[in-house]
Formats: C-alpha cells, sequence, structure tokens
C-alpha cells in the first residue's frame, strides 16, 4: 500500500480511483466492508482503491479540549488499513483551513480533479464539507452531476449476533468498561495497546515472583483496571500473559501503571517497544493485606489466564 502524506505528493489523478472517505478510528469491521466494497469496484474499474483519510482526527482541531481518547493512533490505523488490500492511503492534514472547504469544493476540486474518483464508497450516515453540509442526498446529486458513481453501504452486524450499530464511540465504550472480548466483536479483532517496557519497581520478581514488564502507553485509549489475560507481541514473536492496570493498591504507590507478566519469558526488553492484545478480563484490581497474599492471587490469575488462552488456542487450532 502506498501512504500519501499530504496532497502536494499526488502528482497526477489515479487510474479509475475508488475512493472510500473517513476517520477510520478503530479500523472496526463496518470500516473494514467500507474497504472491501472500494477494492471490489476498483478491480471490476480495472482502477485504483483508495482510502482517504485525516491526521490528525478532525475533533483534535475543532473541539481541542473536548475529544474522545482514539483507537487506534496513526500508525497502527495504517498498518490495519495496509492488511485490507487497499492500494492507496492519502491521508490529509486537517487543520482549520482545510475545515472551511464547502462540500462542492471538497468533491470537485479535491475528489474528482485530485484524486481522479470515478466511484465514491461510503456509509449512509456520511457527511462532509464545511459545518457538515453535505450528506449521502448531496452526494447522489452531485454524482449525476459530475459523473461519477456512489456506492452506499448500509450498517452491518458484528461478529456472533451482537446488536446495535458498529461505531467507534461503542467501541471505546466497551473498552473503557474491561468488556474486551465484546470490543472484539465489532472490531474484528483483540483489542490492543502499544508502548515501551519502562524501568519498573523492580519488585515483581523479586518480592512476588513474577517478574513484569512495566510499559509507557502510546495509546490514549486503555481499558478499565483490573487484571487481564493477554497476548504480547515482541520481536515477531506472541505469548502469553497476564495484565494489571491500576494503581497496585496493595503498595499504595498511588502511581497508574500497566504491568505485564509474560509466561515462559526470561529476555531483557527494557526500552523496547511492545504490543499487548487484551483477551478477557480476570478481576478487579483489590488491595491485599499482604504482599504474601497478592502473590497467591496472582499466581491464581496466571493459572486463569493460562487455561484461558490455552482453551482459546485449542479452539483456534480445532477450527483451521
Amino acid at each position: 500500500m502506498k501512504i500519501i502524506q499530504s496532497l502536494e505528493e499526488i502528482e497526477k489523478p489515479f487510474n479509475n480511483a475508488v475512493v472510500t472517505i473517513g476517520n477510520f478510528d478503530g479500523v472496526h469491521i463496518g470500516h473494514q466492508a467500507l474497504f472491501h466494497s472500494t477494492i471490489e469496484k476498483a478491480q471490476d474499474l480495472g482502477g485504483t482503491s483508495v482510502a482517504l483519510t485525516f491526521e490528525p482526527h478532525p475533533l483534535r482541531v475543532l473541539k481541542p479540549n473536548g475529544h474522545p481518547p482514539l483507537i487506534t493512533l496513526y500508525e497502527q490505523k495504517c498498518e490495519l488499513i495496509e492488511h485490507t488490500g487497499i492500494d492507496v492511503l492519502v491521508c490529509i492534514p486537517f487543520t482549520l483551513d482545510f475545515a472551511q472547504i464547502s462540500a462542492r469544493n471538497f468533491v470537485a476540486d479535491l475528489l474528482i480533479d485530485k484524486l481522479g474518483t470515478k466511484a465514491i464508497v461510503v456509509g449512509k450516515d456520511y457527511t462532509f464539507g464545511k459545518n457538515r453540509e453535505g450528506n449521502v442526498d448531496l452526494l447522489n446529486r452531485f454524482a449525476t452531476e459530475m459523473n461519477f458513481e456512489l456506492v452506499v453501504l448500509d450498517w452491518i452486524q458484528s461478529l456472533n449476533g451482537t446488536t446495535g450499530r458498529i461505531s467507534s464511540t461503542r467501541i471505546r465504550e466497551l473498552v473503557q468498561q474491561g468488556r474486551v472480548g465484546d470490543a472484539r466483536k465489532l472490531l474484528g479483532r483483540w483489542y490492543q495497546i502499544r508502548g515501551t517496557v519502562a524501568q519498573g519497581r523492580k519488585r515483581g520478581g523479586k518480592l512476588l515472583g513474577f517478574p513484569t514488564a512495566n510499559i509507557n502507553l502510546y495509546d490514549e485509549l486503555c481499558p478499565k483496571m483490573g487484571v487481564y489475560a493477554v497476548t504480547v507481541e515482541h520481536g515477531g514473536n506472541q505469548y502469553a500473559g497476564v495484565a494489571n492496570i491500576g494503581y497496585s493498591p496493595t503498595f499504595d504507590d498511588h502511581v497508574f501503571t500497566v504491568e505485564v507478566h509474560i509466561f515462559d519469558f526470561s529476555q531483557e526488553i527494557y526500552a523496547q517497544p511492545i504490543r499487548v492484545n487484551f483477551i478477557e478480563r480476570l478481576r478487579d484490581e483489590k488491595k491485599f493485606d499482604s504482599v504474601q497474599h497478592l502473590a497467591r492471587q496472582i499466581e491464581k490469575d496466571a493459572t486463569q489466564a493460562r487455561q484461558l488462552l490455552q482453551k482459546l488456542t485449542d479452539v483456534i487450532a480445532s477450527s483451521d
């Protein structure tokens, strides 16, 4: 996938471009349906599939003090869109000046003249242009006037029959509630955080018998405090583990941390990047009356996480 980060990089229109447009926060299965439809239409036309997005997220510019945490930061969003098979990702720098572009100019100047758009694929609630003046009805009129095809997808149902519309807002709520299994049904994958392993307090292994990786988060959206069964990606490999999110109340630290104990792992990974996939929330974080009681509970947590992750592995293997 080719990534274009400014309109100045586009020297000439794409061949028979089929374009889908959105913020795509989370790249959830609703977004994925748009990408797959865009790719299919581009194949029909012998053209180029294009995803058009914005950086930063428009709400960062329009409501700098009132925007929600992002589900996927730019790097991960690009990776996930690439995995769908889209040919080109155009990421337009979003500014207050750009926000003033009218709906007509957005379509005529940017989509038609600059990108060479022959078809546009959007959801039925799509809005665009200054003050969101444009919608699907207006886009339909432009399609006739400017000679492009408009494909409007209906909302799709999530995996495993979860009811309700798939949206970034809903996914964000589920993650913040610790319902990471339900979030997966809307994302089509496990919710993931990324970060760098930081210097910890060196008590996980010494005091508790469970060495942990303390993570400096890149991501803005963190699951609800508590203990989770997780998988960990590092160095091209994936490991099972258990994670704690919270303030370590047994030690009265009053410092928020994300710590991961990786099973059967002894590498030194300080200052290295790490990715953590949240599989299931096991329990709330709680204060224990002694370090020994905490260590026994962590052992129970680790056993439960191992069993859950092994069961998940078995289910995946049996479905192959």
